[in-house]
């Protein structure tokens, strides 16, 4: 178990010196765990994954792959019985595991944010919205004033496409896309460098949800952010995405360029996700649908956790869990139909 860091212990980041492209936030052999009554749940199995400074990633899969828990870990948000059980999160050269919660608080917020599935479960129904704004700018920057932390509120709704004024109403007076528009305020008030945004269109009508995908683009440009696009929809990585994560059962399948991965998509659930995505083009063809369901998290399958669904398994899929390696420039994959693998399956036997 990964203990913390003393209470007493003071981290203090530094102005972010990284130019485009470099690594801003590396995640290192990181698994998630949740105790049950009959034994621990591996929501997340030995992760390692660089994000980019001022890249859109995508993260995709089935509900139920781990991609929800592997957003939460990146900002230490794992609740009990849950906990991470291995790994390294590194943000601007400190290992977030290793300080205590009182420090993660100075980053979580101020440096890290997250924009829910859901905002009403994240705002609360009895505050203005912009209560919530200078409670945030003033919990984090003690020598801002009221009215200053109100000004910077106002200034940064009317960004993000609501009049100012709207800042005195309630949660509930706002639409679906509003809110989440409020919900990338409260992420962007103390200017952060990474926001993580969680399932942000699932509740979006389509007009709506490109009016989203176009700001988040637009905030990306103007705030230097990098964002993680956390989603179970192809179609919105392949509009905003620079690079997407393909994860299945707790595992990263794929890693690619956006245009890699539509394009020259190697693992094979990659391609059953591609290939389930209706076209409007092929007018009359029947829709694809992927054999079988997500394996039970209790009880993963040996070996490669989707060999029971896959159309190309072999009988090393089922003995030895592939290694996670480079199959071409900036591609990286976890399947034994690829010859180039840096290792036979001797090596990764578990």
């Amino acid at each position: 178990m990964i203990e913390e860091a003393a209470a007493d212990e003071r981290i203090i980041l530094g102005e972010p010196s990284l130019k485009a492209g470099e690594v801003l936030y590396s995640l290192r052999d990181v698994s998630v765990e949740y105790g049950t009554r009959v034994g621990p749940v591996a929501a997340v199995d030995h992760v390692s994954l660089d994000i980019r400074k001022g890249e859109i990633l995508g993260l995709v899969g089935e509900s139920g792959c781990g991609k929800s828990t592997l957003g939460k870990a990146m900002l230490r948000m794992i609740a009990r019985p849950g906990k991470i059980s291995t790994g390294e999160l590194w943000f601007d050269g400190v290992d977030l595991l290793k300080i205590s919660e009182k420090n993660m608080r100075q980053i979580r917020g101020a440096r890290l944010g997250m924009v829910f599935q859901d905002p009403m479960t994240s705002l609360n129904p009895l505050s203005k919205i912009v209560d919530h704004l200078t409670e945030t700018i003033m919990t984090h920057e003690s020598s801002v004033s009221e009215a200053a932390a109100r000004d910077r509120a106002a200034q940064l709704i009317g960004r993000l496409g609501l009049r100012e004024e709207r800042i005195d109403d309630y949660p509930h007076q706002f639409s679906g896309g509003m809110r989440q528009r409020i919900m990338i305020a409260l992420a962007l008030a103390l200017r952060a460098d990474l926001v993580i945004a969680d399932e942000p269109t699932t509740a979006l009508d389509v007009i709506v949800e490109a009016q989203f995908l176009d700001l988040l683009r637009e905030l990306r440009d103007e705030f230097d952010l990098t964002i993680v696009l956390i989603t179970h929809n192809i179609g919105v990585v392949a509009e905003v995405a620079d690079r997407v994560a393909v994860m299945y059962a707790g595992r990263l399948a794929e890693l690619a360029s956006v245009n890699d991965l539509f394009l020259d998509t190697k693992h094979p659930y990659g391609q059953g996700l591609l290939r389930a995505v209706p076209n409007i083009e092929l007018d009359g063809a029947e829709l694809y649908q992927m054999e079988g369901a997500p394996p039970n998290l209790l009880h993963t399958p040996t070996g490669c956790a989707f060999h029971p669904r896959c159309p190309a398994v072999m009988p090393v899929c089922s003995q030895h869990q592939p290694a996670f390696a480079s199959i071409g420039r900036d591609h990286y994959t976890a399947c034994w139909l690829y010859e180039d693998h840096p290792t036979g399956p001797e090596a990764h036997d578990e």
